[in-house]
């Protein structure tokens, strides 16, 4: 297989395209119809976006623990990260690994961990609990704690090229 995260990029930007596609042509249609199944189709477009962020990071930690040979992907390469001189981009992966489990699981730990960091590098995609929408009037809105937009999904793929290059370059023979 080739590089993970080199396909992760290509596929991102694949379904991102496909989806804008979907998107302009629905709300194209919303301009002379408020039908519901338009409305869904948005929604369905913005879930599809928090699916694939989720899908993406969960098997990049499935390919850590693989090729490093190791049970807990994620820490080993935050290890190999500060070993690196790499601390911003370990903070960064840090908080997107927060952020995936507030996908996953809603309002727990990882979500008072990234508040307490007053949103840490992702500030700008989290929802305060008291907080009923990101953007007034979004129909296409779906109810999560982090609002998976085109940026977020393409800043995802990015940590994870970033992370697989730190790696690489550190153990030549990882498959990442």
């Amino acid at each position: 297989m080739h590089n993970y995260s080199e396909l992760i990029t290509r596929c991102t930007s694949f379904t991102l395209t496909t989806l804008s596609e979907v998107y302009e042509r629905t709300t194209t249609a919303l301009q002379t119809s408020g039908a519901t199944r338009l409305v869904k189709t948005l929604q369905m477009i913005q879930l599809q976006k928090a699916i694939m962020t989720i899908g993406m990071f969960s098997m990049f930690e499935a390919m850590l623990q693989d090729e490093l040979k190791c049970r807990d992907g994620f820490k080993e390469a935050k290890i190999i990260l500060k070993e690196n001189n790499c601390s911003d981009l370990c903070e960064k992966f840090i908080d997107l690994e927060l952020s995936i489990n507030i996908l996953k699981h809603g309002k727990g730990k990882s979500y008072s961990a990234l508040i307490a960091k007053n949103g840490g590098t992702l500030k700008n995609y989290i929802k305060e609990l008291n907080v009923e929408n990101y953007e007034e009037g979004d129909v296409s809105e779906i109810n999560t704690l982090i609002d998976v937009d085109d940026n977020f999904v393409n800043y995802c793929s990015e940590i994870i090229l970033q992370v697989a290059e730190v790696i690489r370059k550190s153990n030549p023979v990882v498959n990442l």
